[in-house]
């Protein structure tokens, strides 16, 4: 029993669960490349109801495990173990930390690899996270952000986790302060694209850069208008490497009640816009029923799709 002077016991943390959502590049510009052969970019990420799921345990030392329905590919691929950016993540915040303790990690691979949803950028940012709580530590938030950009470009803006705006290598973070939840169909012909190929393929192609877009608050409110006067310059680069990227845009363009269909960062995968959740069911069902090959997934594109389960 408790005095009147003493502490409140901490609730031991068994479990927990978080999820790593789906990012989303609405468009994406390249306005230039640094000396260090790293492009300058300018994009809009939003993130989805539905991704990975990183859930972690309490453990005297560090163990990994990948499940789900892309643990094969990801066992394929020689991800699955210590070089996994979820692990790789794990270590640099035990060292940053000074943390002795260790954690059985679990990562539920429900995104298809190098498909141009964050999957990796994603896994590691929540795994971040979630750690922090397992291991009750509060690191210098400058240091973290520093961490999460040696990780990877994308890790920084989903640490974030709210839709934002995105520019230098992917280290200059403005969150949108206006977002209403946008239905949205993915799909992607379960094909992998190097990011790095595509990157490649832009520049050794020639093409201008975009111009930045030097947003102001009142132009991001109207996100719709934004929308429509972008692009995603590796779409082209991409299309010449995959063809089944055309095919998926067509097939979205095709479909009852989609406003903008766009691919998302280097690809392959592409996304619709709708109105509802009722008519992105409907495109999704259509285009999985006409291409059972396909990963097609209707989700939500929203300001809150983090959640936090402890078990």
């Amino acid at each position: 029993m408790s005095g009147p002077g003493s502490r409140p016991a901490v609730k031991e943390i068994r479990a927990i669960t978080v999820l790593a959502p789906a990012k989303v590049n609405l468009f994406l510009h390249i306005i230039g490349r640094r000396d260090d052969g790293y492009h300058l970019l300018e994009s809009v990420f939003a993130f989805a109801d539905f991704g990975d799921r990183i859930t972690v345990e309490s453990a005297p030392e560090m163990n990994f495990s990948v499940t789900g329905r892309f643990a094969p590919v990801c066992r394929r691929a020689g991800c699955d173990g210590d070089t996994n950016i979820v692990a790789r993540a794990a270590v640099k915040l035990r060292q940053l930390c000074g943390v002795s303790a260790g954690a059985t990690i679990t990562l539920e691979k429900n995104l298809p690899l190098s498909a141009g949803l964050g999957g990796g950028s994603s896994d590691a940012a929540a795994a971040l996270k979630v750690l922090q709580v397992l291991w009750r530590v509060e690191p210098d938030e400058a240091r973290l952000v520093e961490l999460a950009l040696e990780l990877g470009a994308d890790v920084p803006a989903c640490l974030v986790g709210e839709p934002c705006f995105v520019a230098g290598i992917g280290e200059l973070i403005t969150p949108l302060e206006i977002f209403e939840d946008i239905s949205c169909v993915l799909v992607n012909p379960l094909k992998p694209l190097s990011t790095s190929g595509v990157f490649q393929t832009f520049a050794a192609s020639g093409r201008a850069f975009s111009q930045p877009l030097a947003l102001t608050p009142e132009l991001t409110e109207d996100l719709w208008t934004l929308l429509k006067g972008t692009h995603n310059d590796l779409q082209g680069p991409a299309l010449g490497m995959c063809d089944e990227i055309g095919e998926i845009l067509g097939a979205l363009e095709a479909a009852e009640g989609t406003l903008l269909t766009r691919m998302s960062g280097s690809g392959a995968t592409c996304y619709g816009l709708y109105e509802n959740r009722e008519a992105a069911g409907s495109a999704a069902r259509t285009i999985a029923a006409a291409h059972p090959g396909w990963w097609v997934k209707a989700c939500t594109l929203t300001a809150d799709a983090r959640f936090l389960e402890c078990l």
